[in-house]
């Protein structure tokens, strides 16, 4: 697969439309060892894109579980002791069964019982790590955290930090802010969709990290479909394109933001608050269309490779980005 094909803006736009419609033709089943104050709408979030969840998070069954689902989501937003036991289950199955996995460090910096599970945690080589801009530095090692669940940091500021730490775990890293960053350290997409009421409802943030793993678990399907038809590494691009986490955890962004786009409108015509749109969101996210995630996809991207090794013939210095933005936006 070419390096530069997957972070064409428009073919990641395409992925993201193709990889929602697998996820409904095949659910995944997602396991969720995630916090107390964000199950409910965790598992509503799944049902309502079109995937199974599984709250599955207390020892001697998390790591069972883990074995057979789809993917799995590790939160560590109330990380009491049988759950820090349930997840260093799972992570080890999840690890040894080849299940694709997010990590959400959630308020890691000051808080010491969750920071030190977090790094223990990342070790292990997470699929994907979802946080905002203060967890992701936090977890990089390069700051404190931010204002408990909240950031205190942009999202730009957050880049090295999310660059390291792909690098360092081999991981996808998505950061979430008003425009989200999603990088595996050779790749960056940016994604300038969303809408401010979704850090007014609870869960909102880690809801994504479970459809992440949704559409992890898709990802994982489609390389498995491909291997098995003795279509892996064909001609199709989109095919190759599927199969890759960092496209899937694009994927996962994009629907998400795009989902909540749609339920702000639909508030905003009722002249309503964050009550309404966390219950439009929902509808939104179990209405959204692939041809409405590919027309109002707005993504840009960065190849490092490429900044690092195209040179301007008239000062023979290298760019500092190389970038290319989606022209199709409703």
């Amino acid at each position: 697969m070419s390096d530069r094909l997957s972070i064409d803006p428009a073919h990641l736009s395409d992925a993201s439309a193709a990889l929602l419609d697998r996820l409904r033709e095949r659910p995944p089943l997602v396991q969720c060892i995630t916090n107390g104050v964000v199950t409910n709408f965790t598992a509503n979030a799944l049902l309502a894109i079109g995937a199974a969840p599984a709250m599955v998070d207390i020892r001697e069954e998390a790591g069972l579980f883990a074995g057979i689902a789809s993917g799995l989501l590790v939160n560590l937003g109330t990380p009491a002791e049988e759950q820090r036991d349930a997840a260093r289950e799972a992570v080890a199955a999840a690890s040894a069964s080849g299940t694709p996995w997010v990590l959400d460090p959630v308020a890691i910096g000051a808080l010491p019982v969750r920071t030190a599970l977090a790094h223990e945690l990342v070790a292990a080589r997470p699929t994907a790590i979802r946080g905002n801009a203060s967890e992701v530095i936090a977890l990089a090692g390069a700051g404190a955290g931010g204002r408990g669940v909240d950031a205190s940091d942009s999202t730009d500021a957050a880049a090295e930090a999310a660059t390291s730490l792909a690098l360092a775990h081999g991981s996808v890293v998505a950061v979430s802010g008003p425009v989200d960053l999603i990088t595996d350290g050779r790749r960056t997409a940016r994604i300038a969709n969303g809408d401010a009421l979704l850090t007014r409802v609870t869960g909102g943030g880690c809801a994504l990290g479970a459809v992440t793993a949704a559409f992890l678990g898709a990802s994982r399907d489609a390389a498995d479909a491909a291997a098995s038809s003795g279509d892996a590494g064909t001609a199709d691009p989109l095919a190759d394109l599927l199969a890759d986490p960092f496209v899937a955890t694009v994927a996962a962004t994009v629907v998400y933001t795009v989902a909540a786009e749609l339920a702000a409108e639909r508030a905003a015509e009722r002249a309503a608050g964050p009550g309404s749109f966390a219950v439009a969101f929902l509808d939104a996210l179990a209405l959204v269309t692939p041809d409405v995630v590919r027309a109002r996809a707005n993504i840009t991207t960065t190849d490092a490779a490429a900044s690092a090794t195209e040179v301007d013939p008239a000062d023979g210095t290298a760019p500092a980005t190389a970038t290319a933005t989606t022209a199709a936006r409703a």
